[in-house]
């Protein structure tokens, strides 16, 4: 149990270092310069901590629910697979959703899903690597 939440915090972090990384740096700046007309002028930090560190949490629960229905042996597969699976219903189809519905720039959507498949991969890794179900 210590271990979940501690895996689970820990990519609960590294989600929101991967968030600033992939929208903090002067490509994403450029890039989101679209959505300067209705973004907010600061990001609320202590609310974007706590909301990473909560899909952490929920995120690892939904791991070890699907674990044994993920093909594979290794958990690392598992991990890769189950990240593929994050990215599909997170990113992706919100970047379809985004294109169908906004004029934002196909680069934009590009590189949206590009760093958000990175990030998906990255954090079912850590999972994969680290959280096994208590049954095997």
């Amino acid at each position: 149990m210590l271990r979940f939440f501690i895996v689970c915090i820990a990519n609960g972090l590294l989600f929101g270092i991967l968030d600033g990384l992939i929208n903090a740096n002067p490509l994403a700046q450029k890039l989101f310069d679209v959505y300067k007309p209705i973004a907010k002028e600061a990001v609320n930090m202590p609310l974007g901590i706590l909301i990473d560190l909560v899909y952490g949490l929920v995120m690892g629960l939904i791991f070890l629910l699907v674990h044994k229905a993920l093909p594979g042996d290794s958990g690392i597969l598992k991990g890769l697979l189950f990240g593929g699976i994050i990215w599909f219903f997170r990113v992706f189809m919100s970047t379809m959703s985004q294109m169908m519905m906004y004029k934002v720039p196909a680069p934009v959507l590009i590189y949206t899903t590009l760093t958000g498949l990175a990030e998906m991969l990255i954090i079912g890794l850590v999972y994969g690597a680290f959280l096994k179900p208590l049954n095997g």
